[in-house]
């Protein structure tokens, strides 16, 4: 009998059987062949599934998933390194929420993870609890046997690692399993530096964007400050110049008040400079300083301010921008008005609302002044969903008090 030729695949020749054993050893291979290309298709679908986005998170998360589905791991996890060479964050699949709850803090790189973080090497176990690194499970903790950890890379560097546990039906990764998991963790360090990559271009074209924005605020500014506000002070000195000339005093009072409102523009023109120079990002506490030195100008002293409670941490953007906006307001009502030689502001968080108080040893409010000022305060205050305030000061002045929640109503 001629033996069989070789397979043009590699493929050892088959041996010449009875005709039941030759088709059930031709099933098993097209079986194989099947499996391969199922599981060759699964690949490329995880690739371009990681690849299609660029999110680091979301790109993270996939990865995990995609190498649990292609080796039919029950458990899955990608560890990050840090600069340390520990785990800076560790992504899991197949825990529930519950299971993640008990195992509190997330691991630290030790044990059978340290091993793989030290020797970045894949590694392939029957049962993980008897190698030498393994240093057993926390309380809580699901049991584990098999299992296979791949390095990820990102160029020639450790990125980070992955770790698979638990193939399903109880037996080890193969070689296969090996193979095509490596093939993932190549192709997620691709897309590791992309995203890495497109995050920084982000971060640089938003640096760009607020360069720009700078830069016409400062233009605004200087435009304010050397054609508007210069232009109001020459005014003002010019009506200050004639006002001995007015014989009629209901004439000359109007004058002065005239120089008094110019006074009052020209300090609000310098607070609005002063907020187009202020940064988003700026701490809350440095801005409110920073504002209470433009009014000291026309208040002809620094007012004391005071802080109490998280002030830089727990106000949220919107409260911010209005209470800073009301703070302005007030102060620049003082300065004008008051006539005082002492103003303080207080801001404290407390019970999960902002505090502001801002008061002065002045004159007080006079009983028939205009209060579009304070109807203002009030008004926005209301629409925060906050509590605004009058009083009194002893043993002269006003007092205003705002009580804001710090998550306000829409």
């Amino acid at each position: 009998m001629k033996p069989a030729p070789p397979d043009p695949h590699g493929q050892p020749p088959l041996r010449q059987l009875p005709i039941d054993d030759l088709l059930g050893e031709l099933s098993s291979r097209i079986d194989e062949i099947v499996l391969g290309r199922e599981r060759l298709r699964a690949l490329l679908d995880a690739v371009i599934s990681i690849g299609s986005d660029l999110e680091l998170a979301a790109i993270l998360d996939r990865i995990v998933a995609a190498a649990c589905t292609l080796v039919d791991a029950r458990y899955g996890a990608l560890g990050v390194l840090d600069d340390s060479g520990g785990l800076a964050d560790f992504r899991t699949h197949g825990l529930t929420a519950e299971e993640i709850a008990a195992l509190g803090a997330p691991p630290a790189g030790r044990g059978i993870l340290g091993h793989i973080i030290e020797v970045p090497e894949p590694l392939r176990l029957e049962d993980l609890s008897q190698h030498p690194a393994s240093v057993g499970f926390p309380p809580g903790h699901p049991p584990m046997r098999t299992f296979l950890g791949v390095p990820v890379k990102v160029g020639d560097k450790a990125w980070g690692n992955l770790y698979l546990t638990d193939k399903r039906g109880g037996g080890m990764f193969t070689d296969d399993d090996e193979d095509i998991i490596k093939a993932l963790a190549a192709a997620a360090g691709v897309a590791i530096d992309n995203a890495r990559l497109y995050g920084q271009l982000a971060a640089s074209q938003a640096e760009r964007e607020r360069l720009v924005v700078f830069r016409d605020r400062d233009r605004i500014g200087r435009d304010l400050h050397d054609l508007v506000i210069q232009r109001l002070f020459a005014t003002g000195l010019q009506l200050q110049s004639i006002v001995h000339l007015v014989g009629e005093p209901v004439a000359a009072e109007r004058v002065h008040a005239a120089v008094d409102e110019i006074d009052g523009a020209i300090s609000d023109l310098r607070a609005a400079i002063f907020s187009l120079h202020t940064d988003t990002d700026q701490a809350f506490s440095q801005t409110v300083r920073g504002l209470a030195g433009v009014v000291r100008h026309h208040l002809g002293f620094a007012p004391q301010v005071e802080f109490s409670g998280p002030v830089d941490d727990e106000v949220p953007e919107r409260v911010r921008i209005e209470m800073l906006a009301m703070l302005r307001e007030a102060l620049s009502n003082a300065a004008r008005h008051a006539k005082a030689r002492r103003v303080t502001v207080a801001i404290a968080v407390e019970e999960a609302a902002l505090r502001m108080r801002v008061s002065d040893d002045g004159v007080g409010i006079p009983a028939r002044a205009p209060r579009r000022g304070l109807a203002n305060l009030a008004s926005r205050t209301e629409s925060l969903g906050g509590e605004f305030a009058i009083f009194p000061a002893e043993p002269s002045g006003t007092e205003l008090r705002w009580s804001i929640p710090l998550d306000p109503p829409e």
